[in-house]
């Protein structure tokens, strides 16, 4: 079974978001929450509560050793534009980026499906001589 949740008009730039999104992203859900207690960025702590809440969302508290995040993503949201004094009297324009966060929970099985890998015949390695 799958569950989400999102956080919607977070203070936080998206890119940095994604920094943290990206080291929970295939782990267990306590793995996720104890990479995010000792994490030293903010963000962390915004993530830490999205993913208690998806945990939440699934509907047994009880057994949650078996959840994983299956997905998490970060969009854009709105930015709030602001003017900061600049040289010369010129108003020098600050970007106070807002992002979307959403993280996926599943209690499935992940199948693993192996490529196999094709053999190339009739190559040559060529090595290049000084």
């Amino acid at each position: 079974m799958q569950a989400t949740a999102t956080a919607k008009f977070v203070r936080y730039t998206p890119r940095k978001v994604n920094q943290v999104l990206s080291l929970i992203r295939g782990k267990s859900v306590i793995k996720a929450a104890e990479i995010l207690a000792f994490l030293p960025k903010s963000a962390a702590t915004v993530i830490d509560k999205v993913l208690k809440s998806a945990v939440a969302n699934s509907g047994s508290l009880k057994d949650i050793s078996s959840y994983t995040v299956k997905e998490a993503w970060v969009g854009s949201g709105t930015t709030l534009k602001r003017m900061r004094p600049g040289p010369q009297g010129r108003g020098m324009p600050i970007k106070k980026r807002m992002a979307h966060l959403t993280v996926v929970v599943t209690d499935e099985v992940p199948i693993v499906v192996k490529k196999k890998k094709k053999e190339v015949s009739g190559t040559k390695i060529i090595k290049a001589g000084k």
